[in-house]
């Protein structure tokens, strides 16, 4: 009886450790416009290997179909598991689920609110509240203009809290040509505070 439980504790232990080793970041879309950084967010992670688990806030999905004509499950196809917003007890509400982080694309001045009070009235609010306590990366890619100072309290305080913020900004350097091209390499920028390379076109210098 006891040489079986000391195997059942190896074995948890090994899935648990399994468990550690895997690579997986949280991605929520929220109602703001933008999708289009969301949804490229999931397709760069998939190139990449990287386990996904998205949420979708319930104006993300009106969002989705009116700027990119997609419904809910052709962008949960791009993802490992989808979590409803409402559920509070999905695995990623939890910090004993380990995760790179998480990316809000686009996050909206809402959800901002939400993070910035710590009052977490959805799966989105209160997986990014658990990756600020687990000290896990948080970015918001916060889609608005312009802030009034409301806004700019609250991406101060969520910046002092240990998040990033990181409003799509265009690199122009890169030279895209494309308004795909633009988002893929925002998107690559976002990435890179994960440690991730998508291979965009970084600044070399300007010429002499």
């Amino acid at each position: 009886m006891f040489g079986l439980s000391a195997q059942m504790c190896r074995r948890a232990l090994l899935q648990e450790e399994v468990q550690m080793d895997r690579k997986r970041i949280i991605v929520a879309i929220s109602g703001a416009s933008g999708a289009i950084y969301g949804v490229t967010a999931l397709r760069k992670l998939r190139e990449l290997g990287i386990e996904t688990h998205l949420i979708l806030s319930k104006s993300a999905m009106l969002t989705l179909e009116s700027e990119l004509d997609l419904s809910m499950q052709d962008v949960a196809a791009l993802a490992e598991q989808l979590h409803k917003v409402g559920d509070v007890g999905a695995t990623i509400a939890s910090g004993s689920f380990p995760t790179m982080g998480m990316l809000i694309a686009p996050c909206s001045i809402r959800t901002l609110g939400e993070i910035a009070s710590g009052v977490t009235q959805s799966l989105i609010s209160r997986a990014a509240d658990v990756c600020l306590k687990e000290r896990r990366k948080l970015v918001l890619m916060v889609r608005e203009t312009p802030f009034h100072l409301g806004h700019l309290r609250q991406m101060t305080a969520v910046t002092e809290m240990g998040a990033i913020v990181a409003p799509p900004v265009p690199a122009f350097y890169a030279m895209p040509s494309t308004l795909q091209e633009m988002v893929d390499h925002s998107i690559g920028r976002v990435l890179d505070l994960f440690g991730l390379d998508t291979g965009i076109r970084r600044w070399s210098g300007l010429s002499s």
